[in-house]
Order: structure tokens, then C-alpha cells, then sequence
């Protein structure tokens, strides 16, 4: 059978076809009109996986835990996907860290799916198209489809728009006490994990969440549990994904999911229409390679990037 063809491609994701799947991901992080087409198609039969947000500072060990929670979802028979959004190249605009890498065990488990995605300069922890490859995932049938998203501090927030569950990775020693004392972290934590736990500090960084949890009342009711693991010993995973599946049971029809799910159908429908805005009023405004020409002029400061702006908004139109 030829996979090549569009018309194809959601009947060829429906199934579970891995290079139908690639493929799809790919012209949907290229912003492809067949892409755009795709995401049309399949859009109706998307909502029902589960999606896991994984975040937390840089160097906490979010990629081993990634790996053995999957390996858990494995064993159990779950068919899965992992997403690990990775900092840009500013040579290539590619994923500098390639996941696969540091997931050799799962790379060649057909039951599941990795796939590295480059922020490509957008801010909040995750790549601008990461919903979107989400849709894709979601139609092929990938439960759960877990996101690791960049590893950045506070930006990080994007993931509580997407994720049903939200897990945030500590580790001692890193002055992730001090991180954790920060709102925007423990804002969007449904699951604290305290991950490389044979290291001293645990006890105070515990404390500290805890002390900082107490304060927090959150509309739904739920009290963010905090695990304990060393993933690379594989210690406390169980634990991990018991909270995990708990944290959703939870959620079920709860006004706090209601509202994150409105929220990120919100910010991806500005994202799109931003997008659209921009790309056809570059198109209308600057014909063939007169962007070009005036950015030349911004080099040689014949003009400054303000005026431009200002002008364009107010309807002037520039000639080289």
C-alpha cells in the first residue's frame, strides 16, 4: 500500500501506521496547507487520550523518568507516545538534544512513539505546533501520550493548557527548593516528584513543597501528592504512576479541567489566528523580496525596525 498519498494519511493514522504517523508529524510541524488539511479531518476523533505534562528544571532527570514511566505504561500494554520538546539549534532551528538518544531501550518499541520537537524560539516550555502534533497522536489512538517539555523554570506554564496532569520534577541539591518557592511552579503542579532522592536535601525540599502546598487551596479539591523516585534505579515509578492515574480519576468532570480545557481551546485558536494574521499581511504587504530589501535597509539603518511596525499598523506602505 502507498502511504505517500494525503487522502490516505488519517485512514493510515487511524490504524496505527508508525511511517503514516511520521509523516503526518511532519507536515504538520512544517505548517503545510496539507497539514492544515489533516488536522481538519482528524480533529473530530481527537480528545480521548490521556496527556501527561512532565516539567521541571533543567538537569532533574525529566528524560529517565519519561523513560521508565513508559516502560511501566509497556508492561501494562498501553500503546503510547512521548514528545520531548528540546531547546533549538540557532544554526538549523532542529531539536539540539535528540530524545531518542537518551531513550534507547523505547526506540525500537513499535508500541511506542518518540518524537523530538524544537521550540524554534517559542517561549512557555513547549514548540508552537506541540497541540498539534498532540491531535495527531490522539487520533492514532496513542494513550498516553506524554509531554516533556524544554526544562526552563517558570515559563514552563504552556503545560497545564495541555496536559489532563501536570507532573513537576525536583531534585535536591539543585536549589530546586529554592525554584519551588516560585509561583508559577507550583501553580501548575498536579504531582510533585522528587526525583535523584539518594542525594541529601530531600527532607528540606519536602518540607518546603509541603509547607508551600498547605497554603494552596485549589478549587477542585485535590491535595498535589509528593513522590519520591530514582529513575534511574527505577525506584518509586509505581508510585508515580498510581498518582498519576489517581490525579485523572480525579479530574473527571471537575470545574478546574473544564476551565484549563477551555483556556488551552482559547490560546490555540489566538496562536492560529496570530499566525494566519501575520504570514498574510507579510504576504499582502511585502510581494517577492521586498521584506528582503527592507530588512537591508534595517542593516544599513537607513530605517528603524519601530517605524516600520508603526507604519505598517497605521496603513503606510514602504518602497525600497
Amino acid at each position: 500500500m502507498d502511504f505517500s498519498e494525503p487522502d490516505d494519511l488519517p485512514e493510515n493514522i487511524f490504524k496505527g501506521d508508525i511511517r503514516s504517523l511520521a509523516r503526518a508529524i511532519t507536515r504538520v510541524e512544517n505548517r503545510s496547507a496539507e497539514g492544515a488539511e489533516l488536522l481538519r479531518r482528524i480533529y473530530p476523533f481527537t480528545g480521548k487520550s490521556r496527556i501527561i505534562g512532565i516539567t521541571g528544571s533543567p538537569g532533574s532527570g525529566k528524560s529517565s523518568l519519561v523513560d521508565r514511566l513508559a516502560a511501566l505504561y509497556r508492561r501494562r500494554n498501553k500503546t503510547l507516545a512521548i514528545i520531548a520538546v528540546d531547546p533549538s539549534s540557532p544554526f538549523t532551528g532542529g531539536a539540539v538534544l535528540g530524545d531518542r538518544i537518551r531513550m534507547n531501550a523505547l526506540a525500537t518499541d513499535p508500541g511506542v512513539f518518540i518524537r523530538s520537537m524544537a521550540t524554534r524560539g517559542h517561549l512557555g516550555g513547549l514548540a508552537n505546533t506541540t497541540a498539534d502534533v498532540v491531535s495527531v497522536l490522539d487520533a492514532a489512538s496513542r494513550d498516553p501520550i506524554l509531554v516533556e517539555t524544554v526544562g526552563v523554570g517558570q515559563d514552563e506554564i504552556d503545560i497545564v493548557k495541555l496536559a489532563d496532569v501536570s507532573v513537576v520534577v525536583l531534585v535536591p541539591g539543585m536549589g530546586d527548593d529554592i525554584q519551588a518557592l516560585k509561583a508559577g511552579i507550583m501553580e501548575i503542579g498536579d504531582i510533585f516528584v522528587i526525583n535523584k532522592c539518594d542525594r541529601p536535601g530531600v527532607e528540606n525540599m519536602e518540607r518546603a513543597v509541603l509547607s508551600l502546598l498547605s497554603l494552596a487551596h485549589r478549587p477542585d479539591g485535590w491535595i498535589p501528592p509528593i513522590i519520591k523516585t530514582i529513575a534511574t534505579e527505577d525506584r518509586g515509578i509505581e508510585e508515580m504512576a498510581e498518582a498519576i492515574q489517581k490525579s485523572c480519576e480525579h479530574a473527571q468532570g471537575s470545574s478546574l479541567r473544564t476551565e484549563r480545557k477551555r483556556d488551552a481551546a482559547r490560546q490555540r485558536l489566538l496562536n492560529l489566528l496570530r499566525e494566519q494574521l501575520v504570514n498574510k499581511a507579510v504576504e499582502t504587504l511585502f510581494p517577492g523580496d521586498a521584506i528582503e530589501k527592507l530588512i537591508e535597509r534595517v542593516i544599513h539603518r537607513e530605517i528603524d525596525p519601530y517605524t516600520i511596525v508603526d507604519g505598517i499598523v497605521r496603513g503606510a506602505r514602504f518602497e525600497s
